[in-house]
């Protein structure tokens, strides 16, 4: 066993240092390490100390971010003003459109992939998910009201005791009226205590809806007829029909909606890209975005689409974003989109 420890001794000398070196050398060796290990240590407490501090101001700067917001809206915001909160898009935009944007609204991160237009005031606070707002944040906000529908009566009670009113848009019979968006607007104008905004919204959209039927008449006179979907996925969609805001529009442009079936709820009817072979010829074919990459690879891959030929020997065009649930600013943002579109294939 000595003899073991002696050999690994031995070994162990040989490699830390040469045989030449003498004992002098090896005590400066020894301190020059010593001081290295020093830094060393001194080092990594300094970057503990560091990491520390980061930790600390991150743990306290969320709800010190919800206060500024809530600081921030109370120095921008008229007294006189009623502050409206909305979890639905169609209220907030119309309430934009109208002038009087609400001070918060949810999922503003995607607003421009749904909703387009109007574009949101940047001091607008995103409340977290439409479905299931984020009730420290909206505590901390000086809301008057909050607007929703049926949809999201369910979140009420995380807004504590501040009053809370529904407006829908939606159609109230089988097919969709303009007074189903008419009567919405003017109940919205209600609750902010200036109904001439509404009213004077209401004859500004008519006038801008009649100026983009003018604008299309002129650039496509002989189209008459349109047929609108949504794809789900690239044999997957969604037909809109007599009970959605697009019976409205095209009515108001002195044009058809082409369906394929009574509509649920929401205005619309499922169908698989092969039931597109029912529409004749003259129907052109209308998709809403948001339609994502691969989806549109696919779609133009598949031998039905090629089939189906549109864009070539049928009409077809794709269509910005336009939020298919929302009210008078949504009429408005399809007229325009349509006054500007871009038609392929058929008798174009």
């Amino acid at each position: 066993m000595f003899s073991i420890f002696y050999q690994y001794e031995s070994f162990k000398r040989s490699i830390l240092m040469p045989a030449s070196v003498t004992p002098i050398t090896v005590r400066k060796w020894q301190t020059l390490l010593a001081f290295i290990i020093l830094v060393c240590l001194t080092l990594t407490a300094c970057s503990h100390s560091s990491s520390d501090k980061d930790i600390t101001h991150f743990d306290t700067s969320h709800p010190k971010d919800i206060t500024e917001t809530a600081n921030s809206h109370s120095d921008r915001i008229d007294s006189d003003r009623n502050n409206i909160v909305s979890p639905d898009w169609g209220n907030a935009a119309t309430l934009t459109a109208m002038g009087h944007a609400p001070i918060a609204t949810g999922d503003i991160r995607v607003w421009d992939r749904w909703v387009g237009r109007p574009h949101l005031p940047a001091a607008t606070t995103d409340i977290g998910i439409r479905y299931q707002p984020n009730a420290e944040l909206v505590a901390q906000l000086p809301v008057d009201m909050i607007v929703d529908n049926a949809f999201y009566e369910h979140a009420r009670s995380l807004y504590g005791d501040v009053p809370a009113q529904s407006v829908m848009f939606a159609a109230k019979g089988k097919a969709a009226t303009w007074a189903d968006y008419t009567e919405p607007t003017r109940a919205l104008g209600a609750l902010i205590d200036n109904p001439k905004m509404a009213e004077d919204y209401i004859v500004q959209s008519q006038k801008d809806i009649q100026l983009a039927s003018q604008q299309f008449q002129q650039r496509y006179p002989i189209i008459k007829k349109f047929a609108v979907v949504q794809f789900a996925d690239a044999n997957n969609m969604r037909m809109y029909v007599d009970n959605s805001l697009f019976k409205v529009v095209l009515e108001q442009m002195g044009k058809e909606l082409v369906v394929l079936g009574e509509g649920n709820q929401w205005g619309f009817v499922p169908i698989r890209m092969g039931d597109l072979a029912q529409l004749d010829d003259e129907t052109c074919l209308l998709i809403i975005d948001p339609l994502s990459p691969i989806t549109r690879a696919e779609i133009n891959d598949s031998l039905v689409w090629q089939r189906l030929g549109y864009g070539e020997r049928r009409c077809m065009a794709e269509l910005p974003p336009v939020w298919i649930y929302g009210g008078m600013s949504s009429l408005v943002s399809l007229a325009d989109n349509l006054s500007t579109v871009s038609l392929t294939g058929g008798a174009i």
